[in-house]
């Protein structure tokens, strides 16, 4: 038996040559990418620049003439130009954050999901692995919510960024004119970006209204400051228009305590799809963004309540009383065709980990096989990214 023929060195170093060529394609291409992804930032920044100077130079040093006005609008301007910068530059580099590492499965268990095709056994897994995890979402089935890419069991109001190839914590939206995820970490300082940026347009438009007529009636003299004037005015009023509708939005998501994602798609609880179960009230959804102490809410530092893992939720019952209450006659039967949830006081949903909750789990398993039967299609498992 003739043995086999060994590769020669012209096929290994071919070999070795193709895959250095398919490594540098690869990393050319990563390159172009992350520029492309820098295009909307630098064009950002190129229009403030290009207003700072105009509004600066050309309008307050060289075209007004009245001093005390020219003193209060530069400092205004200056007051709003430095919040804009502080909160923009906030919101592009402060990091997402991601699930924390109680929610990766254990090596077994990702070894178990690889091995085993079985879907109803990959349920079994996550199950076991989420029995002590504070999740009260579920995917559309009604199955845990794991993302295959990152191996997790996903948190409440978690999802995987395809452009960051990452799960988010409460993810909004991944914002191009920021080159960044908007999620739990930096969703106050996306915020309060689009405030100061509405309110620095409006200054402007206000302050320039005056001198952008007189352009036009010939008031002012022939020289350059005309155009940059009237294109200031332009620029100003057309970001504000858009500035204004994308800030009314995201204050009514705040008030409504939702993500932008929440908004298009209702998260799924266990009794079912509830556009507004992570709602507590006008008051309490604002200081879940903006945090307790009202001195820091229009500055750019971290104040948002919890850790990212854990949200509180209308459909956790509130009130210690509610344990001894029938299931038939629970407070929060106003839709009686939601199961009875067991006694957990709201506090207890905002803990890292929930406190005794495997009993909790159990009851609430026993009422959903009950209910449903063991033949429920929502057992499968169905993976979100």
């Amino acid at each position: 038996m003739a043995a086999p023929a060994l590769p020669t060195t012209s096929a290994v170093s071919s070999g070795n040559s193709g895959s250095r060529s398919r490594t540098r394609v690869s990393g050319v291409r990563r390159r172009c990418q992350w520029l492309i992804y820098w295009v909307p930032v630098l064009f950002i920044c190129s229009i403030l620049s290009w207003s700072y100077y105009a509004y600066v130079a050309q309008l307050c040093l060289l075209t007004m003439t009245n001093i005390g006005e020219k003193v209060v609008c530069l400092i205004a301007y200056h007051l709003f130009f430095i919040m804009f910068l502080w909160s923009y530059w906030k919101t592009i580099f402060t990091l997402p954050m991601n699930p924390s590492k109680e929610f990766h499965l254990s090596y077994a268990d990702k070894e178990l999901l690889e091995r085993e095709p079985r879907s109803e056994i990959h349920q079994e897994v996550l199950k076991r692995a989420a029995k002590d995890l504070p999740i009260y979402t579920r995917t559309m089935s009604g199955a845990i919510r794991y993302c295959d890419r990152c191996q997790l069991v996903k948190p409440d109001r978690c999802h995987h960024c395809s452009v960051c190839d990452k799960c988010i914590l409460k993810m909004d939206h991944h914002c191009p004119w920021v080159n960044n995820c908007v999620g739990f970490s930096n969703y106050k300082f996306f915020l309060l970006f689009l405030a100061y940026s509405l309110l620095y347009c409006l200054f402007i438009v206000a302050t320039d209204l005056q001198y952008f007529i007189k352009f036009w009636t010939n008031g002012l003299p022939d020289t350059q400051a005309k155009f940059h004037i009237m294109f200031l005015f332009f620029a100003a009023a057309m970001f504000s228009v858009s500035l204004s509708s994308l800030f009314g939005y995201h204050c009514w998501l705040v008030s409504k305590n939702k993500s932008t994602l929440e908004a298009f798609r209702a998260p799924v609880f266990r009794h079912g799809t509830d556009k507004n179960g992570f709602s507590l009230g006008f008051s309490k959804n604002l200081r879940q963004v903006f945090g307790d102490e009202k001195k820091y809410w229009l500055l750019p530092i971290f104040t948002s309540l919890g850790d990212g893992c854990s949200f509180p939720t209308c459909l956790v019952n509130q009130d210690l009383e509610q344990a001894s209450t029938p299931a038939g006659h629970c407070a929060a039967n106003k839709n009686e065709n939601n199961p009875h949830f067991p006694a957990k006081p709201l506090r207890d949903s905002q803990s890292h980990l929930l406190t005794d909750t495997q009993s909790w789990t159990e009851t609430n398993a026993n009422i959903e096989k009950n209910k449903l039967g063991m033949s429920n299609p929502a057992l499968t498992m169905e993976n979100e990214t």
